[in-house]
């Protein structure tokens, strides 16, 4: 018996590969986070944690979430926390009630405007 060929023939090869296509991936808000979650984040730690919320997104093509942070930030009084034009991320902040409204603007602009599939908003 061979063995250099068991040995290839028992092998596989799996290739993955991203393919982006016009899309918001992520749409999350955090309500009431921890004050650490802030700290990790790098985000301003001077907030009232009882009523606040982070939203994370993200989104292809990635570019995509300059405009996203831009429509967040005329939607409602949310800060910016993060926006990432090369992986596509965007990280807001403000009240559960302001988060949702930019979340929502957001997910209507790029669904409506730009012919982009959303997902759903979650939420812990």
């Amino acid at each position: 018996m061979d063995l250099s060929r068991v040995l290839k023939e028992d092998r596989e090869r799996i290739i993955q590969e991203y393919v982006p296509g016009c899309q918001i991936t992520l749409a999350h808000i955090i309500a009431s986070p921890d004050k650490i979650l802030y700290k990790k984040l790098g985000l301003d730690p001077k907030i009232d944690y009882q009523k606040a919320a982070i939203g994370v997104t993200t989104v292809t093509p990635s570019e995509t979430a300059i405009i996203m942070a831009d429509v967040a930030l005329k939607a409602s009084g949310v800060t910016l926390g993060f926006v990432d034009r090369f992986s596509g991320s965007l990280i807001i902040t403000g009240t559960v009630s302001e988060v949702q409204a930019a979340m929502e603007a957001v997910r209507e602009y790029c669904g409506e405007k730009l012919g982009y599939t959303v997902c759903p908003i979650t939420k812990t």
